[in-house]
């Protein structure tokens, strides 16, 4: 049985984590509070976060959180939107980040590459920081969530 809600996050306490059920092994979460995310297969040792830390940048892994009860690891979302922009994590250090928002811009005619249906790119003019507890202001000033 696959289900949505909204729960408390464990992580940052904030009323705004967004649940699903997957299938009865997956679960995600995904909190709006402190734009962090984990599942149930993202655990302490487990090989998808083995996985996980192949690819992700050395920021992302610095900033990773257990659950001390579970052995559940907290990381980043990063959201990129084609014509919206992205929200990620952007520092040098787990004590110097902070959210990054960045708007997405049509791409003109003549920069558009043959074979590639891609309308917009990022415009890193329009970067703007927010802290992390206002992971929801940065999707706003992206255009994903209503201000």
């Amino acid at each position: 049985m696959n289900f949505d809600a909204l729960k408390e996050c464990s992580r940052c306490g904030s009323d705004a984590c967004y649940s699903q059920e997957i299938n009865k092994e997956i679960s995600i979460e995904l909190c709006y509070g402190c734009g962090f995310q984990s599942n149930t297969i993202m655990t302490s040792g487990s090989q998808f976060l083995s996985e996980q830390m192949e690819l992700l940048p050395e920021l992302y892994k610095e900033l990773m959180d257990e659950e001390e009860e579970t052995g559940k690891i907290w990381m980043p979302t990063t959201v990129n939107l084609q014509d919206k922009g992205m929200v990620f994590a952007d520092g040098t250090s787990r004590m110097n980040w902070r959210w990054a928002g960045v708007k997405a811009i049509p791409i003109p005619e003549e920069e558009k590459l043959p074979n590639n249906d891609r309308s917009y790119k990022p415009d890193m003019s329009t970067i703007k920081h927010f802290e992390e507890r206002d992971f929801m202001e940065a999707l706003s000033y992206i255009g994903v969530l209503p201000k």
